[in-house]
């Protein structure tokens, strides 16, 4: 369910982040903020988006995203992604109320943004790119041929050493590698931990707000 409303009380927790950079006072009225609560996708992707855009042509000075997700599909993630990278005014992303999390896709979000605030006893993390059994997903449907794990081979003699496999399928590293340099691309964007980065990715880790 994603709802738009007033965002006094949440410029209240995180006006001493922005007000140095921006000059945006808690309580300001050019202060927009929305909800997004369950899973991403293209419904939420465009909601967040046509509100992002009412809020620029409105001349906001700041949008808040009140996040609670557990992730959802990388296309409409990438979309929100790249709505975010090309404002004209910061977006904050608030992972709230308690009890809330930022997972998998949101995970990303909160990276891209200029902005990131979590409440107490929320979570973030869990992002190694799993198959929804769908389109959209980041791997392909379980109906789509599997690869057996390809064997390491000596460049200079040709031997295969059948005892050292590469981990997963050619697939399966190739989507965990392009998530893992998106994700330190963001990182590296906003001045945010690169190694955690990845270790989200490829180890599925996770952080508490503190």
């Amino acid at each position: 369910m994603v709802t738009l409303r007033s965002c006094s009380r949440v410029a209240l927790l995180i006006g001493a982040l922005i007000a140095a950079a921006g000059g945006v006072h808690a309580g300001d009225k050019s202060v927009w903020m929305m909800e997004l609560n369950g899973a991403i996708g293209p419904a939420s992707a465009d909601y967040f988006i046509s509100n992002l855009d009412d809020a620029q042509a409105a001349g906001a000075q700041l949008f808040v995203m009140q996040l609670d997700t557990p992730g959802g599909l990388d296309h409409s993630m990438r979309d929100m992604i790249k709505a975010i990278l090309a404002s004209p005014i910061p977006v904050a992303i608030y992972v709230a109320p308690n009890g809330s999390r930022a997972a998998s896709a949101g995970t990303y979000l909160m990276y891209a943004a200029h902005i990131a605030a979590m409440a107490p006893a929320t979570n973030i993390g869990s992002s190694t790119p799993v198959s929804i059994g769908g389109d959209g997903g980041l791997f392909p449907s379980p109906s789509a041929p599997k690869q057996k794990p390809e064997k390491a081979t000596d460049e200079d003699d040709g031997a295969t050493d059948d005892a050292a496999p590469r981990p997963g399928t050619a697939m399966e590293r190739k989507v965990i590698n392009d998530a893992v340099a998106y994700i330190q691309g963001l990182a590296e964007l906003r001045g945010r931990n690169k190694a955690w980065a990845e270790s989200t990715v490829r180890d599925a880790a996770n952080l508490p707000a503190s």
